[in-house]
């Protein structure tokens, strides 16, 4: 069976943190900022956290990330 190949846009946007959930940078911050608030501009920045539902649509775009445990397989792998 061949490899399923990751979609580059997406590998370029989006981050696996180490607990599995997914991380984005936010919109609106690289040009045209002088019709924007200063308000928008300042809550723009950084990182944030993908949506779960959104992060389960985004897998189908990058099949071998790091999938978060659930509570489930955590307690089966203890026994």
């Amino acid at each position: 069976m061949p490899k399923m190949k990751t979609k580059s846009g997406a590998k370029k946007r989006f981050r696996v943190t180490a607990s599995g959930k997914i991380k984005f940078k936010q919109s609106n911050t690289s040009h045209r900022l002088l019709s924007r608030p200063k308000s928008m501009k300042r809550k723009a920045r950084g990182t944030e956290i993908l949506n779960e539902s959104d992060a389960n649509i985004l897998r189908v775009y990058m099949p071998y990330i790091r999938k978060r445990k659930t509570q489930t397989t955590q307690k089966k792998e203890e026994a």
